[in-house]
């Protein structure tokens, strides 16, 4: 059982970071969301299986380790986080662009600073830069 839990980790992994990879919005929320259930499985198969983790209900060789399961639920409380925050943003984007497509960005636009080599701003940026020699610290 061990051996098919951990193929579909693998594949949740697989799957979701080929939709991350994508350029469509909901593409990569549905990829994230795949992402962090392949976490919580992998997490869950990690654990050793057993009692329950209760006082005086068996012995301590017997109990189950509840270590994994409170970080899947602790994981499933944060994911269900950002993929509401990730919702949000993307129909703020859809609304603002009729689009769900992400744009790729060229970098930094056009400067609107003046050019280091015009005259009148490399005199601007000089005054006051000017520090006095002589005299030192006192």
């Amino acid at each position: 059982m061990s051996i098919v839990l951990a193929a579909t980790a693998g594949l949740l992994f697989s799957v979701g970071t080929y939709l991350v990879l994508q350029r469509k919005l909901s593409r990569i929320i549905i990829g994230l969301g795949l992402l962090t259930h392949g976490a919580n499985v992998l997490m869950i198969t990690a654990g050793r299986r057993g009692h329950s983790p209760l006082i005086g209900s068996a012995p301590t060789d017997e109990l189950a380790d509840p270590l994994p399961q409170a970080l899947a639920l602790t994981a499933i409380v944060i994911s269900f986080g950002v993929t509401a925050l990730l919702l949000a943003l993307a129909y703020r984007s859809w609304r603002l662009s009729d689009d769900d497509e992400i744009h790729h960005d060229d970098g930094p636009g056009p400067s609107t600073d003046p050019s280091p080599t015009d005259p009148a701003a490399a005199e601007a940026e000089g005054e006051g830069d000017e520090v006095p020699h002589g005299g030192g610290a006192r």
